[in-house]
């Protein structure tokens, strides 16, 4: 059973339709990166995986309705909203009395070892921590939770780098075990994406892009082309061009790759670089190669 199984998801805020019959398949034991630009609905899926929102179409997540059988999702799932917030006055070691108190499967045991990683003392009032240690102190609660999924809405955002490896380690090596399924909205792609093992591109409320991985890699090929290649290189229908420092860099979608090795250097695009491609080539080109 997957872990996520959405068909025909929508979502509309009066006049607006947000989320546009989206359908979405997440395995078990992923770690998905839900990426797009401001308002194409990332926050709006993620409540409507938790139960926060009403929604039309068919969502099951672990074989439940997130909104008629939240109760019981909410046994196996972490959430952190990109507006989540501790009580100022709150000391550490009361927002884990809180969670224990709240949450049958909260484990304080896990909750204080983690603690002890980040820095954070126990008698911290939340309004002395840093926006990096609360960020921690609210993953320390989710991941103390023995939950099957854990969804982060833009956990490392505003975060210096420093914060975000402590978060990205507390996420690898304390959370994922292979079994449990991990789906995150983030725009720190560069940073992300090597833990990541698929990725969803939203875009306007609907999938532009929905793979693995592994699958994006064989897929698609960025080409340094060298000056004199490029019209041959255009000839093979490039769903993206950029210019670099005396060479131009086209991308490709699904073409054999003895058609681009005479062309010059063909590497895999990062995430980052695909998403761009993804996103302009919806707004100036065919998207049909890209869906």
């Amino acid at each position: 059973m997957a872990t996520i199984e959405a068909r025909g998801l929508r979502k509309a805020f009066g006049g607006k339709v947000v989320l546009d019959g989206i359908d979405l398949h997440v395995e078990e034991g992923r770690i998905v990166g839900l990426i797009g630009p401001n308002g194409a609905g990332k926050t709006t899926a993620l409540n409507a995986i938790v139960g926060l929102t009403p929604y039309e179409g068919d969502l099951r997540v672990m074989g439940l309705d997130p909104w008629r059988d939240r109760d019981n999702l909410m046994r196996e799932v972490s959430y952190i909203a990109d507006v989540a917030v501790l009580p100022r006055w709150m000391r550490t070691w009361q927002a884990v009395d809180y969670v224990a108190g709240v949450h049958a499967r909260f484990n304080r045991t896990k909750a204080e070892q983690l603690l002890a990683k980040t820095g954070i003392s126990r008698d911290s009032k939340v309004h002395q921590l840093s926006k990096g240690m609360v960020t921690q102190l609210h993953l320390v609660l989710a991941m103390s939770v023995d939950a099957r999924l854990l969804v982060l809405d833009e956990p490392t955002l505003g975060l210096d780098p420093l914060f975000r490896k402590q978060f990205y380690d507390l996420l690898l090596n304390d959370f994922c075990d292979g079994d449990r399924t991990i789906v995150v909205a983030t725009h720190q792609l560069e940073e992300m994406q090597h833990i990541l093992t698929d990725i969803v591109f939203i875009d306007e409320g609907s999938v532009a892009l929905a793979c693995s991985v592994e699958e994006a890699e064989a897929r698609f090929a960025e080409v340094l082309v060298r000056p004199e290649e490029l019209a041959s290189a255009r000839a093979l229908g490039p769903m993206h061009e950029k210019q670099g420092i005396g060479h131009s860099i086209l991308m490709f979608d699904s073409v054999e790759p003895q058609h681009l090795a005479n062309l010059g250097d063909v590497r895999s695009p990062g995430i980052p670089d695909l998403f761009i491609a993804v996103m302009e080539s919806r707004r100036t080109g065919p998207a049909g190669s890209i869906r």
